[in-house]
């Protein structure tokens, strides 16, 4: 099978995954960092939308991929679905209210 390229994004500091993490800490830390190989033609496409949309970046439109994704494939949580729409929909605050942890 041939191998792809793929190419590292990393969306934060080197922080341990919540597998990985003592259990107490991860529980008060409402945040983890993500490092992920990304295949190219994605990379490529996350650029181009970028650019073409300012307001977006690289974290909103992971936390809004990966909330979106949850919630089309059945994740009933409110806290997700407020996560999804805050990317969506960041001028309404109401997604966004302080007990909200996307950010």
């Amino acid at each position: 099978m041939e191998k792809r390229p793929t190419h590292n994004f990393d969306s934060g500091a080197d922080a341990p995954l919540p597998a990985q993490a003592d259990a107490g800490l991860f529980e008060e830390s409402l945040m983890v960092s993500l490092r992920a190989d990304v295949p190219e033609a994605l990379l490529t496409s996350m650029r181009g939308f970028i650019e073409q949309h300012p307001n977006w970046d690289q974290y909103r439109l992971v936390q809004a991929a990966l909330a979106g994704f949850l919630v089309q494939n059945g994740v009933q949580s409110r806290d997700v679905t407020r996560c999804y729409l805050a990317n969506l929909f960041p001028a309404q605050p109401g997604f966004r209210e302080s007990q909200n942890t996307c950010r």
